[in-house]
């Protein structure tokens, strides 16, 4: 199912590293929180922190992970001391999706409310759903 969606994973390699559940969506899980969805939707069913403004825009995302400590950064490589993140945006640069590096350098998500995996690269999950990553953030572990 994973490789349906995802081809490109077949090429760049992953692991399923846990369940599929609903608990928690991939912005959530870039923020590392398994307790709730974060998402900026009109209805306040999704968690966003207070003072950041629910729009589906990169902006509001980067003032979200911001609010945690993260900082706009210029790369995906890893850096030791540092947990970064990587944020998806589609064609018409609406956010999609968000990636945690892990102290290994490869990279964990979690797909919608599908499984979370272990994936090489962050090419390996750029679709025509979830778009290409519009930008990095790091902060100090």
């Amino acid at each position: 199912m994973v490789e349906k969606i995802f081809p490109n994973l077949r090429i760049s390699g992953y692991l399923i590293t846990s369940p599929a559940t609903a608990e928690y969506n991939c912005i959530a899980w870039a923020a590392g929180d398994t307790e709730r969805c974060w998402w900026p939707d009109n209805n306040n069913v999704g968690y966003w922190p207070f003072g950041v403004e629910r729009k589906e825009t990169l902006d509001a995302f980067v003032k979200t992970y911001e609010t945690l400590g993260f900082t706009i950064c210029q790369n995906s490589n890893y850096e030791f001391g540092f947990e970064k993140i990587a944020v998806y945006v589609d064609a018409g640069g609406k956010p999609t999706h968000a990636a945690r590096q892990l102290n290994s350098g490869h990279w964990t998500s979690k797909l919608g409310q599908l499984v979370d995996i272990e994936h090489n690269t962050l090419g390996g999950l750029e679709n025509s759903q979830y778009g290409v990553v519009a930008v990095f953030m790091k902060r100090p572990k």
